[in-house]
């Protein structure tokens, strides 16, 4: 089932949303009202997110936007409902399916997904210092967790753009495939995730994203606590007993 919006496209495929976002002829820039619907379309168990065409992913922020735009009204748009937000804390898993472009916020976005899976003709930056300004979606967070210190401070201080082969062996993207598979590829993989059962993809979620926010004995702790919370769920029992019975498990998400 479809569904359209101003600037985003829903698709419902069984439990796997894909969200496109569908400003093609501005290389789907995020602006205000992209922002404000992609925050209200997470509701599914898994979320695949992508840019409308083969030319972008999302090749930025809407520049034209900032234009006058003061420092006050500035922070009130990124703090608003913050669509990179309502990614990374999304209880679901999310994943950014990357062809083209990704860019500024576009690659804050991909950052903000749990998972990124690029076409090879994707490329990849954060060249907000060309503009005098740095990034403020998150990428000077999120990118040095996920890459390191050095390797973002590069990308940062250079606004120097990567190909999908040089995403990949610096661990930005988790995979890459010919742009022709792209989707075939991505979506095998939202599907696979989809038929575990929900409770314990939303704690395993939690427990990972801990890993790189907090000491490592708070993380254990925390991980030994949603551990024990998966035994008190009826799909606990329901995947012991289809693991016993050598069959595929019916999760129910409770």
């Amino acid at each position: 089932m479809s569904q359209s919006y101003e600037t985003l496209l829903l698709d419902r495929r069984e439990r796997v949303a894909l969200i496109t976002i569908n400003r093609p002829d501005k290389r789907n820039a995020l602006n205000i009202k992209t922002r404000e619907e992609g925050a209200a379309l997470l509701e599914e168990v898994v979320v695949v997110i992508t840019g409308a065409g083969d030319r972008a992913f999302i090749a930025g922020a809407d520049i034209a936007e900032f234009a006058g735009r003061t420092a006050i009204s500035q922070r009130d748009v990124m703090t608003a409902r913050s669509l990179f937000t309502a990614f990374d804390t999304f209880p679901k898993p999310v994943i950014a399916m990357i062809n083209g472009y990704c860019l500024g916020g576009g690659c804050e976005l991909a950052l903000a997904c749990d998972i990124r899976v690029a076409s090879e003709n994707a490329s990849f930056g954060q060249p907000e210092i060309n503009l005098g300004i740095i990034p403020g979606g998150g990428g000077t967070q999120r990118l040095t967790r996920l890459v390191g210190e050095g390797k973002a401070m590069e990308l940062i201080l250079t606004g120097d753009i990567i190909d999908a082969k040089t995403a990949f062996a610096i661990g930005l993207v988790n995979h890459v495939f010919p742009a022709d598979q792209l989707e075939a590829k991505t979506m095998e993989m939202a599907k696979r995730i989809a038929d575990k059962g929900p409770i314990a993809l939303k704690l395993a979620k939690e427990a990972v994203k801990i890993a790189s926010r907090s000491l490592l004995d708070e993380g254990l702790r925390r991980e030994v606590d949603l551990f024990a919370l998966c035994f008190s769920t009826e799909d606990k029992d329901e995947g012991v007993k289809a693991f016993l019975e050598k069959r595929k498990p019916t999760f129910k998400g409770r």
